[in-house]
C-alpha cells in the first residue's frame, strides 16, 4: 500500500502544493477566530483527496484554465464543515490525531465556523457562473445533512439494515465524491458521456472509500487512525462489518456482540473480542469484497477516456482507496 501511496504523491506533488495554497488564499475569513478554527480542521493533515479528484477530473476532460485549484477548494471546505459538525454531534474527542475543535473552542463557535465553510463553498461555486455547478454543490450539502440526520435517527439500533447503511454512506460520502468529479466535467465543458463517466467513477469510489473507512475502525491503532479505537461503536454507529456479522452470527455469537455493542464503555480487551467475532462471522471479508466491487466499478467507468498519465493516477487512486490503512 505504501508503494502506491508514495507513487501517487510523487505524481501529484505540484497539484497538492497548489491546492494547499488555494485553500489558504480562498478561505477569506473576516475574523481571526474563524481562521484559527477553520485552519484547525483544514490544515491538520487531511489527504486532500476530494480537491485532488476535482483537479484530475478536470484535467482528464481537457481543462487548461487557471481556476481548477480555486474551484477544488469548494469540496475541501464542504468536507471540513461536515467534520466540524459531525465531531460535535458524535461527541468525538480526536480528529486526525488532534483534539476536536469543539474541545478547544466552544460548541456554538465551532458550529458557526462550520456554517461559514459551507457558505464559503457555495460562494466560490457561484464564481463558476454555471447554474448546474451551484445546484450540485447545494444538493451535496442537502444530502450530507440528511445522511447525518438519518444516521442520528438510527443511532445504536441493532436492527439497522444493510440497505439503510448504504443510503447513509451514499448521502454522507459518495455524493461528495460524485459531485467533485462531475463538477469538473461541467467546468471543462466536457460532453455528457464524460460527465456521466466521472460521476459514476466518483460515486463508486466514494462508496468504497467509506466502506474501507468503516473497516478501519476495527483496528487497534489510534496513532494510525487519528481517532479513538472503536469510535464508531462508542458513538452508536453500526457500520457494515457489524451489520453483516450480526445477521450472519449464530445465537451465541450474536448475543455476545449485542452485549458489547450496548455497553459503549467497552475495554480494549472486549473490543478485541468483537473484532474476532466480526472476522469469524464474515463481516470483514464481506465488507472487503463489496468495497472491491465498487472499486472495480469506479475503474470501469473511466473506460471512455483515452489512456493518459491522468487516467493512470485516477486508476491508482481507486486501488489506493481499497488498500489504505488510514
Amino acid at each position: 500500500m505504501s508503494d502506491i501511496k508514495h507513487k501517487i504523491l510523487a505524481l501529484v506533488k505540484d497539484d497538492l502544493e497548489e491546492i494547499e495554497t488555494a485553500l489558504e488564499e480562498n478561505l477569506n475569513p473576516y475574523l481571526d477566530l474563524v481562521s484559527k478554527i477553520a485552519g484547525h480542521i483544514l490544515f491538520s493533515g487531511g489527504k486532500r483527496l476530494r480537491p485532488l479528484l476535482m483537479v484530475l477530473s478536470a484535467r482528464i476532460c481537457g481543462y487548461d484554465g487557471d481556476y481548477d485549484k480555486k474551484f477544488s477548494t469548494i469540496f475541501e471546505y464542504l468536507h471540513a464543515a461536515t467534520l466540524l459538525h459531525d465531531d460535535l454531534v458524535d461527541q468525538a474527542t480526536l480528529r486526525r490525531g488532534k483534539p476536536v475543535a469543539h474541545s478547544i473552542w466552544d460548541n456554538a463557535t465551532t458550529v458557526l465556523v462550520g456554517d461559514f465553510l459551507l457558505a464559503r463553498a457555495l460562494s466560490i461555486a457561484s464564481e463558476t457562473e454555471l447554474p448546474n455547478v451551484i445546484r450540485i454543490v447545494a444538493e451535496i450539502t442537502e444530502n450530507m445533512s440528511q445522511g447525518e440526520i438519518q444516521q442520528l435517527m438510527r443511532k445504536g439500533s441493532l436492527d439497522l439494515t444493510e440497505k439503510e447503511y448504504m443510503e447513509v454512506i451514499k448521502r454522507k460520502t459518495a455524493v461528495l465524491f460524485q459531485g467533485t468529479c462531475r463538477v469538473s466535467a461541467l467546468i471543462a465543458g466536457a460532453p455528457k458521456e464524460k460527465e456521466v463517466a466521472l460521476s459514476d467513477y466518483g460515486f463508486n469510489l466514494g462508496i468504497a472509500f467509506q466502506m474501507v473507512d468503516d473497516l478501519l475502525d476495527y483496528t487497534l491503532d489510534t496513532g494510525v487512525l487519528g481517532k479513538e479505537v472503536g469510535a464508531d461503536l462508542k458513538e452508536g454507529k453500526l457500520t457494515l462489518p457489524v451489520i453483516y456479522s450480526l445477521k450472519a452470527a449464530d445465537a451465541k455469537d450474536r448475543a455476545q456482540m449485542e452485549t458489547i455493542i450496548k455497553n459503549r464503555d467497552f475495554s480494549v480487551h472486549v473490543f478485541k473480542k468483537l473484532i474476532s467475532l466480526i472476522k469469524k462471522c464474515g463481516g470483514q471479508k464481506y465488507t472487503e469484497k463489496l468495497a472491491a466491487e465498487y472499486v472495480r466499478n469506479a475503474k470501469d467507468a473511466l473506460a471512455v477516456f483515452n489512456n493518459s498519465k491522468t487516467k493512470d493516477i485516477l486508476l491508482m487512486i481507486a486501488d489506493y482507496t481499497l488498500a489504505r490503512n488510514a
